[in-house]
């Protein structure tokens, strides 16, 4: 019995202490999103691991820009006629909320033009397990190198994730 009920109050706590692995990224770093300086936002993007519930952060001045969302076709064409959404607060925020492109570009004309256009990928990730036999006989040896992890982007894994299994380790140990 005392087993059971140290087992449901751990539990609740890992429930309670679950860390979001969600990262925050600011495009373009410390330029932000701007037209100065030749930023170029495909190399920004290109390294960055984008995951469902990231946050990218457009700063900018929204005298001089703006941040529309865009289709494919509108990104490539640099078409502003009818953006799915449009921002202008100069500090926006946006959630990644799905796998898959995510066109943004300024709407200001020639901006785009100019090369102030991003697109943040999020790939899929597989949920599927390897089999047995895949992890029996790999094709290519495993390297010994840890993943890059996002440039200027806050991660919640290491501190708050190793404070929550204290804190579970903690509760388990007085009950």
């Amino acid at each position: 019995m005392a087993f059971a009920k140290r087992l449901a109050v751990l539990s609740i706590v890992m429930a309670a202490m679950q860390v979001s692995y969600a990262a925050v990224y600011k495009v373009g770093d410390s330029a932000g999103w701007t037209t100065l300086g030749k930023i170029d936002y495909r190399k920004w993007a290109a390294p960055k691991n984008f995951q469902v519930g990231d946050t990218i952060i457009f700063e900018y001045n929204p005298q001089f820009h703006n941040v529309m969302r865009v289709t494919h076709a509108m990104y490539k064409t640099c078409n502003a006629s009818s953006p799915i959404a449009t921002f202008t607060t100069g500090n926006d925020s946006i959630e990644i909320t799905n796998h898959g492109h995510h066109f943004f570009f300024c709407g200001v004309p020639g901006h785009c033009q100019a090369g102030q256009k991003v697109d943040i990928n999020v790939l899929k990730v597989s949920a599927i397990a390897p089999t047995p036999s895949a992890l029996a006989s790999p094709t290519v040896p495993p390297a010994n190198v840890p993943a890059p992890s996002p440039s200027n982007a806050v991660q919640l894994k290491g501190a708050f994730g190793i404070m929550g299994l204290a804190m579970a380790v903690l509760v388990f140990a007085c009950f």
